[in-house]
């Protein structure tokens, strides 16, 4: 039977890293737990569905947890010609996807932290009307995906600590 070795370098950085005192934003079950006892409240529309979704991904939501904040949110969205054809159409779009959203105390019913995070992603618009709306559709979950992970992080780093104050 084969005994299994750590290469000599790889235990000297694992010591390193961890003599420095870096700890890894991800590294505690404190904040993993945080982040999934979060019960994330939908906006109205297609974006805030989508958004919901992706929070509920990022966060890892367990609903057998009883929920220890809600998440609220409401969503903005800003379409702008980018590309124009020689025929004076648009062929290319930037949606900005902006996002005002609170962290609510499930106990006390008060904010506890606040921001506002945005996402720019861009997306061609085609002549045949399925292929424009599906787009659109696509740049909408991208730029809900981007967003989702920016309010992940700044939770994150907020649970843990090394977040400023909002």
């Amino acid at each position: 039977m084969k005994r299994f070795r750590l290469p000599l370098a790889l235990l000297v950085a694992t010591f390193t890293v961890s003599g420095c005192g870096f700890t890894p934003l991800y590294g505690s079950s404190t904040v993993n737990g945080a982040l999934s006892a979060i019960e994330v409240v939908a906006a109205d529309g297609r974006a805030g569905y989508l958004l919901r979704e992706q929070l509920d991904d990022a966060l890892a939501r367990d609903v057998r947890v009883l929920p220890s904040h809600r998440l609220i949110f409401a969503v903005e969205e800003k379409r702008f010609a980018r590309g124009v054809r020689i025929d004076n159409v648009a062929n290319r779009y930037e949606l900005n996807m902006i996002v005002t959203w609170r962290l609510v105390s499930a106990e006390t019913g008060v904010d506890v932290r606040k921001g506002v995070t945005s996402a720019a992603v861009t997306f061609d618009s085609a002549d045949q009307p399925y292929a424009a709306i599906a787009a659109q559709q696509d740049g909408q979950e991208r730029a809900a995906a981007e967003v989702a992970r920016k309010i992940q992080l700044d939770l994150a780093a907020w649970l843990a600590g090394k977040a400023p104050a909002a």
